[in-house]
């Protein structure tokens, strides 16, 4: 109640706080297909029941992950600091913010599996750089994990599911080739529910980061340190991620999981597997801020690789390397300028 009377009472934090839910449904319409691109391509499972299943499980993974630990949600709250000017700071959020729904949604529509992680890193770094005029308003202790975690998703990813890939290969050489199908066929099942878990884990985190960003703006303090995490909170992130993940998103399904790689069953699983493995090692050491899209894309040119190298589809993937290179500095940039106009009108 303390916190909707302050949103009540500040319009500039209940734009943020709209922006902010804004943000999250379109993680959940953009993102998650990634989870479940692979079981809809090797025909594991239809389409609609996989949108379900990716939406209860997103839930399931912000929830209880962030009971768990809360070391992502702290990376992304102590990554900028937008001072203890409620007004200007609150103005600040919600043009880091609105950078990244209107990258989000271009990428949406021209159907590239850009992150969402990198887009809210990005947009809230450059929001910082303009509300401070310098880079003091960015903190590079954390801002390093980001570096970490996107070193863990290339190569974690793509080593992961080779490995597994081959190992799998190996073990199921002369075994009945139908028999195996319907096994991997089952459990692809469950390694797309496992994956959708873990980005609601990862990515439900670092959107309650800045949710606890706008409250501690709301009282005209710096976040600093631990914070406690309201149960309101965990429900809402994951009831709007889970909304927005019910919504779909068949052009991002179709690139990452039927043009860049043709996977058949057990490839599709181990894909799910070892993007599930990363995204779990990278939430619980230190709180890496991982992308779930990045995690799982490398994950599938590893399964791909370990067939045979031409496999892959080296476009489809020169593509998304391109959206996640212009990432960093196009929605920073972005950030940037969409904070100096709203700072310059309202401020």
């Amino acid at each position: 109640m303390d916190f909707i009377n302050e949103v009540l009472n500040n319009p500039a934090l209940l734009i943020s706080v709209i922006l902010t839910i804004g943000v999250i449904l379109v993680n959940g319409w953009t993102d998650a297909p990634n989870a479940i691109a692979t079981c809809i391509s090797t025909r594991a499972i239809p389409p609609k029941q996989a949108i379900v299943m990716a939406a209860v499980f997103n839930f399931l993974g912000v929830f209880v992950m962030t009971l768990i630990t809360k070391n992502v949600a702290m990376t992304i709250s102590n990554m900028v600091d937008f001072g203890t000017d409620v007004k200007a700071s609150s103005i600040a959020l919600s043009g880091a913010l609105a950078s990244i729904v209107i990258w989000a949604t271009a990428a949406w529509y021209f159907g590239i599996p850009t992150s969402e992680s990198h887009a809210l890193i990005a947009g809230l770094t450059g929001a910082a750089v303009a509300y401070s005029n310098s880079f003091r308003g960015v903190n590079p202790a954390e801002w390093v994990k980001v570096i970490f975690g996107l070193i863990l998703s290339t190569f974690g990813g793509f080593i992961l599911g080779w490995a597994i890939a081959k190992l799998i290969e190996k073990m199921f050489k002369n075994q009945d080739r139908r028999q195996t199908n319907r096994t991997f066929r089952r459990a692809q099942i469950g390694g797309a529910a496992a994956m959708s878990f873990m980005h609601g884990a990862q990515d439900g985190q670092k959107f309650i980061g800045v949710f606890l960003i706008g409250i501690a703006l709301a009282k005209g303090q710096a976040v600093s340190g631990e914070i406690a995490i309201p149960i309101w909170l965990m429900l809402l992130c994951s009831v709007v991620m889970a909304l927005g993940t019910s919504v779909g998103g068949y052009r991002i399904i179709k690139a990452v999981g039927m043009d860049m790689v043709k996977l058949e069953t057990y490839q599709g699983f181990s894909a799910d597997l070892s993007a599930a493995l990363t995204l779990l090692a990278a939430t619980l050491f230190q709180g890496l801020p991982v992308s779930t899209t990045h995690t799982k894309t490398t994950a599938i040119m590893g399964v791909g690789a370990a067939k045979r190298i031409r496999c892959v589809n080296w476009g489809v993937v020169r593509e998304m390397v391109l959206a996640w290179v212009l990432t960093f500095p196009g929605c920073g940039l972005l950030g940037y300028l969409v904070t100096r106009l709203l700072i310059f009108l309202f401020v």
